[in-house]
């Protein structure tokens, strides 16, 4: 038996949540990644994601009550969330590659719009974004609605924005949520006879490297005191999360919004290019100033190969 955090205790949309307990939960055995069929018309999606409606979209964990609840309470068990207000990460004045691969991700939870970031990735069909599991299912329902802007800046979509034909998210997410697996991907339709990575280009992906390593992560933080309306970034060394999950750890104030934004192993400021090997998850609101993302291993890996092969 695994112990793992279950979803009940977390929203991943970043900084804004905590994780308050385990939850012994068994992975399903040989499972592979899960795959939804978006069946939705690209033409629709478009159409419905108006500037206005990019703007007015709120950070996914906004859409979760959070109860007020202290540090005590993950030794009693409990599974649940707690609210924060971090603050802090800086913006990415620099140019480079990651300006247009790394984006905001919009979509419809539970009849309100919503938004979480995104990165396209090098891929065999040209197609594949990279993001956090909770930001293409959560609570057991899909996302629908779901296109990615690469790019964004204030409601200007330069690169266009992609609906999504599936999405997929790992096994173990799509049984119990476990954090250690909060991994999402989507294949994007083509734009005007175009891939998404003939017009933005990719970065590059990773699987079972090696822990511990300096990383840089972006993402779109739409939670005060942001407003998701820049791309921004935190850079510095990684550790092991100790408390409940096995996941990277990082000194970063990003809020919600930034949630699947990319970490990078080997990036350089000069060309805005690295190698992607994870994506911002959650945080503790009991140890503020921390971000998360889980380690892209082998799940990770099957994920990536059964999107690349849509």
């Amino acid at each position: 038996m695994k112990r793992s955090v279950s979803r009940t205790g977390i929203l991943g949309a970043l900084v804004g949540l905590a994780v308050t307990a385990l939850t012994a939960v068994a992975s399903p055995a040989q499972a592979g990644p899960v795959h939804h069929q978006a069946a939705v018309d690209a033409q629709a999606v478009a159409a419905y994601w108006t500037p206005e409606r990019m703007r007015s979209a709120v950070p996914i964990e906004q859409l979760v009550k959070a109860p007020n609840l202290s540090p005590k309470d993950v030794a009693k068990g409990e599974s649940t969330i707690i609210q924060s207000i971090p603050n802090g990460g800086g913006a990415w004045t620099g140019a480079g590659k990651v300006v247009q691969t790394a984006g905001r991700v919009f979509f419809t939870m539970g009849g309100r719009n919503a938004s979480c970031s995104g990165d396209a990735v090098t891929s065999t069909n040209g197609s594949v974004v990279i993001t956090a599991g909770h930001c293409v299912k959560y609570q057991g329902a899909w996302h629908t609605n779901w296109t990615f802007a690469p790019g964004y800046d204030n409601g200007n979509t330069p690169y266009g924005t992609w609906a999504a034909k599936s999405t997929l998210t790992t096994p173990q997410w799509e049984a119990s949520e476990d954090m250690n697996y909060d991994i999402g991907a989507a294949v994007v339709n083509p734009l005007n006879g175009q891939k998404l990575t003939d017009v933005v280009g990719a970065q590059g992906i990773a699987f079972n490297q090696a822990r511990n390593q300096s990383m840089y992560t972006f993402g779109y933080p739409a939670a005060a005191p942001y407003d998701g309306t820049k791309l921004i970034y935190c850079s510095g060394s990684t550790f092991t999360d100790f408390l409940l999950t096995k996941d990277h750890g990082m000194n970063c104030n990003m809020t919600g919004g930034s949630s699947g934004g990319p970490w990078f192993l080997n990036f350089s400021e000069a060309t805005g290019t690295g190698v992607q090997a994870s994506v911002n998850s959650f945080g503790y609101t009991f140890l503020p100033g921390y971000m998360f993302g889980p380690y892209f291993g082998t799940d990770a890996q099957n994920l990536y190969n059964k999107a690349q092969a849509a």
